[in-house]
């Protein structure tokens, strides 16, 4: 597990987690085990508004002479405070000329479509989709491997920027409904079936269809209770790597996301 400080990361982290004295913690980072190397878990702690920002799609990494894989990814939220929100496309079709220029001059902001979020809330996100975090949210975020984030307006906060790049491939276009839900108190539900991960939510053992979907190494993030992998505890603010999800024990009453690389 890795402490990451961000400028927009907050001093008191919600239980079980806790900020060095004199630190803005902002990301909660697993480090990918030998078995699912393509995927990246973190926690994401929003003291402040993150940037307005997207990732690319592999291609176009590459094509970026990056060398590494881009980025889709997915949230789920795990607490909000009071007026907390989310922003994921644009409320109505945006060019790049108007993107450019909003970009410019913060009135990107106004353009985003906001969605006020409560714990339980997950959404689902593309590459090349234009998103921020916004104040009091803190959520689980399981993605693609990758760091490659392309910022187009960050506040003044004097961090580089990467219009050009941005631009050349930021959808304008407002993102799909059918890519956010708010998921049941209970029982378990099938999140994410590829193309880079798949990512369940088990609610107690898991069913006879979740167990026909994973085969190999997958990854366990306790939500609540305590779940045992191949034998070892392991506590909500954890993560673990498990040979197989017959290694994985999740009591009646607890919860945890298993995920995955889709080969």
């Amino acid at each position: 597990m890795r402490l990451v400080e961000k400028v927009w990361g907050k001093d008191v982290l919600p239980p079980p987690f806790t900020a060095p004295r004199g630190q803005r913690i902002g990301e909660v980072w697993f480090e990918p085990p030998v078995g699912c190397e393509r995927l990246l878990v973190k926690y994401i702690f929003a003291g402040e508004s993150l940037s307005v920002q997207l990732h690319p799609s592999d291609a176009q990494s590459l094509a970026a002479g990056l060398g590494r894989s881009g980025k889709e990814e997915c949230w789920l939220v795990i607490d909000a405070e009071p007026g907390a929100a989310l922003a994921v496309g644009f409320s109505r079709p945006v060019d790049t000329a108007t993107m450019r220029a909003a970009a410019l001059d913060g009135s990107i902001e106004q353009l985003l479509a906001w969605h006020a979020v409560r714990a339980g809330d997950f959404i689902y996100l593309p590459a090349n989709t234009v998103h921020a975090i916004g104040a009091g949210v803190s959520l689980v975020e399981i993605q693609q491997n990758s760091d490659v984030t392309w910022r187009l307006y960050d506040y003044g906060r004097g961090r580089e920027l990467h219009l050009d790049a941005g631009l050349a491939v930021a959808s304008g276009r407002p993102h799909d409904p059918a890519l956010r839900r708010h998921l049941p108190d209970a029982g378990h539900v099938h999140l994410v079936e590829g193309p880079f991960f798949r990512l369940d939510r088990l609610d107690g053992p898991p069913d006879a269809a979740t167990s026909a979907r994973y085969r190999g190494a997958l990854l366990v993030v306790p939500l609540t209770g305590t779940i045992a992998v191949a034998g070892e505890a392991i506590a909500p603010g954890g993560c673990a790597l498990a040979p197989s999800l017959g290694a994985v024990a999740v009591p009646a009453g607890s919860q945890c996301l298993v995920t995955q690389p889709v080969t």
